[in-house]
């Protein structure tokens, strides 16, 4: 296992920040009015699918312009990743550069240390000024942040609550797009910050997250277009282990009629794993306002009475609740972008742009119908990998493609690099910076780790971690099953090649023309469980699994 180099800010890169901020004087002063700032855009599910810079067959019909002028400006990361593929704990992997179980926010509701050390006070001590503005989602008051406005836990799409330092823990309701609003407050903040100081802006938008609600100017958006199914829409999950049989997020079985699909008709005599769902979708509706709440219904009434006297087979609802699913989803995103359109506009006219690092990024990755699912969880491919764009002038040629391995661990190490701070703690994760001149530096990694914990939970995703060299991933899943209708004790592996499987369809763990590599990253995992202190589902080469 190769993790360990280039944990903190390396000697060649000290020396070349030097010199690019301050040609090596000396000058305090210099150096500090050169520190980049920093702007971290992370929006919350939203699959590199579905963004236009990634070539998708969803995006040449839902394109994402504003978002790709930071691809074409600087640097597109095609192999990205997540260290676990579930909101809060990505978060909290990007505030500290730790993995989950360090961290301690190993699931969704709760785990996050207070005495973790988070790269933004590291950089508020530094002489930045800090702010967060939009989806928070960990049970912690946010620290280091100078200023901050956030959501109340996912946030509301309609009409949301905001807490900020001066509401003293109270939440409190403001009219408006969650989307909108969330830049609002991000370009009001960078309007009245301190113009003598670096800044640190962290912009995170609750969409694309369940449950889908456009905004109001875009519900016939897409309404004519048809978005094509993946070939693997109605899998069947032959070769594949219990755990991808076994999940509770596929479209055509567990995608609720009202909460996600806003068909109110049908929002009565739910099996029991999806009865939350209606009071959900309930406090959704009262959210909005009687304007609102006329506007929506003359959208969709009309259409969810056209689907229900079509009484369509399953095959062929389940068809429509894609194409429901997908239009509103990608609704949401034509808001995102927007707004990313806004704020970029916002830097340039401020001249901002030569100075900023602009990072865009999702908390993980999500299943648009591939394997018949959404949401994320698993470490396939589709919810394991981000998008990721960075643009940076100093650094980074406009145009530049990254094909190295990176992962969301290195994030915190990466600012704190560009600031020339040193953080207390060894972090997992490694500084980027190395990588925008778009050689590969020595002793880059060769694999990554990753580890989801969140069992028994919603979706109902088994235990697994696992280990991805860029072309073969190894993932074990493990642990003890919860009832008679949540599956058994497992402990097994499943091997896919994705130079020859893309789509991650035949497990060739026990294909004896594969050994090698099984055998290989068997041990690599094993190296990461000992070297990281993994108790959890830890392996012992000496048993056969």
């Amino acid at each position: 296992m190769k993790n360990s180099s280039l944990n903190n800010l390396s000697v060649a890169t000290g020396s070349m920040l030097c010199a690019l901020f301050a040609s090596c004087t000396g000058n305090e002063k210099a150096v500090q009015s050169e520190r980049p700032n920093i702007i971290h855009i992370m929006t919350d599910d939203h699959a590199f699918q579905a963004l236009s810079a990634y070539g998708g067959a969803i995006s040449k019909i839902a394109p994402t312009p504003n978002i790709d002028r930071i691809a074409q400006k600087g640097m597109i990361f095609q192999r990205a990743y997540v260290e676990n593929s579930i909101s809060a704990p990505s978060r909290a992997t990007l505030l500290t550069g730790l993995y989950s179980h360090k961290h301690g926010q190993e699931i969704l509701t709760n785990g996050f240390k207070p005495d973790n050390t988070v790269f933004p006070e590291l950089l508020q001590q530094a002489g930045y000024q800090t702010a967060i503005v939009g989806k928070w989602h960990l049970q912690v008051e946010p620290k280091g942040f100078d200023y901050y406005k956030i959501l109340k836990n996912q946030g509301d799409y309609y009409n949301p609550e905001f807490a900020t330092k001066e509401t003293n823990g109270e939440y409190v309701r403001e009219e408006g797009y969650a989307t909108t609003l969330t830049t609002d407050y991000a370009i009001n903040w960078l309007d009245k910050r301190d113009k003598k100081k670096p800044f640190c802006l962290l912009v995170h938008h609750k969409a694309p997250h369940r449950n889908f609600m456009p905004e109001s100017k875009y519900y016939d958006l897409y309404e004519d277009s048809e978005f094509p199914y993946p070939d693997n829409f109605f899998d069947d999950y032959t070769s594949r282990g219990p755990a991808a049989k076994s999940q509770q997020m596929s479209i055509m079985h567990d995608m609720t009629m009202g909460y996600d699909l806003k068909v109110n008709e049908l929002n009565d005599n739910l099996p029991p794993h999806l009865e939350w769902s209606k009071a959900d979708w309930e406090k959704a509706r009262a959210r909005m306002t009687p304007k609102q709440l006329q506007a929506w219904d003359a959208a969709y009434g009309p259409r969810n009475k056209a689907m229900l006297e079509a009484n369509l087979s399953a095959k062929e609802l389940a068809k429509w609740k894609y194409q429901r699913y997908i239009k509103d989803y990608m609704r949401t995103i034509k808001s995102v972008d927007d707004q990313i359109g806004r704020l970029l506009d916002y830097l340039e006219e401020n001249k901002l742009m030569d100075n900023t690092i602009i990072v865009y990024t999702s908390d993980q990755g999500f299943y648009m119908g591939e394997h018949g699912w959404f949401d994320k969880r698993f470490m396939y491919e589709e919810s394991f990998r981000t998008p990721l764009l960075i643009m940076y002038p100093k650094m980074i040629k406009a145009g530049s493609v990254c094909n190295e391995l990176v992962q969301n661990i290195d994030y915190a190490p990466t600012y704190l690099a560009l600031a020339g701070v040193e953080s207390p703690v060894k972090m997992d994760g490694r500084s980027l910076v190395p990588l925008f001149s778009g050689d590969k530096p020595q002793e880059w990694r060769e694999n990554l780790y990753y580890h989801y914990y969140d069992y028994p939970a919603i979706h109902m995703v088994r235990r697994h971690d696992g280990v991805f060299d860029g072309r073969y991933k190894l993932i074990h899943f493990y642990g003890e099953g919860k009832g008679k209708d949540e599956g058994a004790d497992i402990e097994y592996f499943e091997l896919y090649d994705l130079l020859t499987d893309p789509h991650e369809m035949k497990n060739v763990y026990n294909d004896t023309a594969y050994k090698e590599h099984a055998d290989r990253l068997r041990k690599e995992l094993h190296g990461y469980q000992q070297d990281l202190d993994i108790v959890e589902g830890n392996l012992n080469l000496n048993e056969k699994i």
